[in-house]
């Protein structure tokens, strides 16, 4: 068997599983905010989806990091430590953009201020994934 054929969906299912936690993580406290400001008689910002929906963008960089895996004639060991390592890195990344998100959507929905500069800091984390999935893409 060819190991190195693991590591294309390596690279996309560790970076959907941290996604997912990050969503999740960031969404649980999407909804706990809003609840705090329906109880206070407070206008819900809907720009907490933003928060939520931010972990997402990992899985397309898993995808991207997977397809090109993929397109390798005959993957070797260091192919399945470059989807494996680099899925585990986006998913991190990921999940803890959502943990980042969800501090984001409390201080929001407490606040009603600084939402760019939240944005800015699930931006920095987002660098991450991008900078792994680019340096990456230049080994494969």
């Amino acid at each position: 068997m060819n190991f190195g054929l693991l590591g294309f969906s390596s690279a996309i299912a560790f970076a959907a599983i941290g996604s997912a936690y990050g969503a999740g993580a960031a969404g649980m406290a999407a909804v706990g905010a809003w609840k705090k400001c329906f109880s206070q008689n407070k206008p819900a910002p809907f720009l907490l989806v933003a928060f939520v929906g931010a972990p997402l963008t990992q899985i397309i960089y898993g995808m991207i990091l997977m397809n090109a895996i993929k397109a390798v004639a005959a993957p070797t060991l260091a192919h399945l430590g470059i989807g494996l390592f680099g899925g585990i890195a986006m998913g991190f990344s990921a999940f803890f953009q959502g943990k980042a998100g969800a501090s984001a959507a409390d201080a929001l929905a407490e606040t009603g201020k600084g939402f760019v500069n939240y944005m800015m800091v699930l931006g920095l984390i987002e660098t991450v994934a991008l900078f792994v999935m680019v340096f990456l893409l230049g080994v494969v």
